[in-house]
């Protein structure tokens, strides 16, 4: 039964990941959930059927396509879909005998870690010599801001900006680009993989209070420390920065996690929440600094620490 749950589960990863070279809209919004079917296989039933979609998905994609093509699928897609789900599926028994689950705290920081390892892949797909690859990136955004050999319409750019120059600036920015945005993708694939499973009955683990969900005070460490080797330029610049972004957004959700936790049972709960996502939904570059401000505070210092009822008077 799990080599044929594994195959077919990875055929279908496969398909929706090379849909995209269709470059139609559609495909694009398909082959975000690629790592979906690799997910609910690995848990619905265990990490060796997601084993077995990474194998079929990254044959079926090299032999239709070509061997690069499948390892972007195995790396972009595939292997980081197992390993999350194996980290998702991890328990210990405590000393009275009772499943502690691998913490969602936890796991938001192994997709970070995840995001920056495939977004540092990508790069050195491109060239692993870094001035190749900076010139290579600076020429497909100048292709984009320009509208050059019809790739997307031209960009209106500001008097005196060139577009060379801003292609170059924004070819910097990429890598904390492609790092912050692998991580909602993850994490929105593993919830409905989870979700699908559960309604299934296949789901081992219980269904976790995702509110609760809190990084631990090493993140903000490892936030620095992203920081700070983005400065040193290069594939270690280019890493460090594919960090920050990635914990930056991980951060955010557990920012916004954090607001729907300390909401509970207040009145200003629906109104708050409707106006964080409609700002979400509008400005989004905009609000969620702000939700990640909240999530380091929150790791730092534990917002989400309920205090003790007082005692009664004596």
């Amino acid at each position: 039964m799990l080599p044929i749950v594994g195959i077919g589960a990875g055929l279908v990863s496969a398909l929706l990941f090379t849909v995209v070279i269709t470059g139609s809209p559609l495909a694009l919004l398909l082959s975000y959930v690629a790592p979906l079917p690799v997910f609910i296989a690995a848990l619905g039933w265990n990490h060796r059927a997601g084993l077995v979609a990474v194998a079929a998905g990254t044959l079926a994609v090299t032999v239709v396509l070509k061997l690069s093509l499948g390892l972007a699928f195995a790396i972009g897609a595939a292997l980081p879909a197992w390993w999350i789900a194996y980290l998702a599926l991890l328990a210990r028994n405590d000393d009275q005998g009772n499943s502690e689950w691998y913490p969602l705290g936890r796991l938001l920081v192994w997709i970070a870690a995840v995001a920056t390892l495939v977004t540092v892949g990508g790069a050195l797909a491109i060239s692993t010599d870094f001035e190749t690859y900076h010139r290579v990136m600076t020429h497909g955004l100048q292709l984009v801001l320009t509208g050059g050999q019809g790739i997307g319409p031209v960009v209106r750019l500001p008097n005196g900006v060139d577009a060379g120059e801003l292609a170059a600036r924004l070819a910097a920015l990429v890598p904390a680009a492609a790092g912050a945005s692998f991580v909602p993708m993850i994490v929105a694939n593993l919830w409905l993989a989870a979700k699908a499973v559960q309604l299934s009955g296949r789901l081992p683990r219980p269904w976790p209070f995702i509110p609760s969900t809190r990084l631990p005070a090493q993140a903000v460490a490892g936030l620095i420390g992203g920081i700070l080797l983005s400065l040193v330029g290069g594939f270690i610049g280019l890493a460090g920065a594919a960090l920050a972004g990635a914990l930056i957004a991980a951060f955010g959700l557990s920012g916004l996690a954090a607001v729907h936790d300390l909401s509970r049972g207040k009145a200003w709960r629906t109104p708050t929440l409707f106006a964080i996502y409609l700002a979400l939904v509008v400005m989004l570059i905009t609000v969620f600094p702000f939700l990640a401000l909240l999530g380091i505070a929150d790791a730092l210092i534990d917002l989400r620490r309920r205090k003790p009822p007082a005692s009664p008077a004596a």
